[in-house]
């Protein structure tokens, strides 16, 4: 190879290089910043082809897809001074490229430490402002809202934006476990107790109004039919009456009747009467005078 082509040689190399190292690419899940001896130069990138000086800047690209850490066993103090293991996970991104680099120098381990301080932190604050019954019962969506309130002004300084923070799981050491439950299994009982008091009371309450209910229908019932059963008697005598005075005779023949059936005939019947007694008069004289 002569002396001129190794010179052109020479020179298409160092064209490429230079130009290789011209150039930089910013995929979509990325975020990118240029930096000139430590100092940022440009931040402003998106996906695509970027130019840069050569072996002057360097190009520092960050994930902009959303990170998830998990946490577990982490212990907090309510303001009675318990004990309560939490476990949370914290769902963050790179929202400023810039502040995020000059705040952690662009390392994802010491960001997500940082912002994970900051949100126990809150977690603190909002467990430590309730009792261990009010973290136990209070909705977590509540709890939640105001950790993120807290959590997401703090973390706007490292350009970090804060997606989510969720408690997993809230649990008691075994020591406080079994006191809370002693406690609640007592309120629980004490709640029995007065539930079936509160029911005993109405049952009793129930059971008397019935009762005076069922007085009332009866005692209305019986004046009801003795009333009906003295109609009815009023109505027969007057009956009686008008049939007796047209014929007075068939009328004591008719009542005799029914005495006879009602005393004569029966098994077992004993009748001590007279024979000459009236009882037995239409028996003796059977005339159509008596009749």
């Amino acid at each position: 190879m002569s002396q001129r082509a190794m010179s052109i040689l020479i020179v298409v190399v160092a064209v490429l290089v230079v130009g290789a190292s011209s150039l930089f690419t910013v995929q979509q899940t990325q975020l990118a910043i240029r930096t000139q001896f430590g100092e940022i130069m440009g931040s402003d990138y998106g996906p695509g082809l970027h130019f840069k000086w050569p072996f002057i800047d360097q190009v520092a690209r960050f994930e902009r897809r959303v990170v998830t850490q998990n946490y577990a066993g982490e212990t907090f103090l309510t303001n009675e001074n318990r004990g309560l293991l939490v476990d949370f996970y914290i769902k963050w991104r790179v929202a400023d490229a810039a502040k995020y680099f000059r705040a952690t120098g662009g390392n994802e381990e010491a960001a997500g430490q940082r912002l994970a301080d900051i949100v126990k932190d809150g977690i603190k604050n909002a467990v430590a402002q309730r009792t261990l019954r009010e973290v136990v019962t209070a909705e977590r969506a509540a709890v939640t809202g105001e950790m993120i309130g807290r959590a997401s002004s703090s973390v706007d300084e490292f350009g970090i934006e804060l997606v989510d923070v969720r408690l997993q799981r809230i649990d008691l050491p075994d020591d406080v476990a079994a006191r809370v439950y002693e406690t609640m299994k007592q309120n629980f009982e004490r709640q029995a107790r007065q539930l079936r008091g509160e029911g005993e009371k109405d049952s009793q309450r129930i059971k008397a109004e019935a009762d005076r209910k069922r007085t009332e229908i009866l005692s209305a019932a019986a004046r009801d039919a003795l009333r009906i059963r003295g109609e009815g008697d009023a109505t027969a005598t007057v009956t009686y009456a008008k049939a007796y005075e047209r014929n007075p005779e068939f009328y004591a023949f008719y009542r005799s009747l029914q005495a006879y059936r009602n005393s004569v005939g029966k098994e077992g019947d004993v009748l001590v009467v007279s024979p000459d007694s009236e009882f037995f008069k239409y028996f003796k004289n059977p005339a159509p005078g008596n009749r």
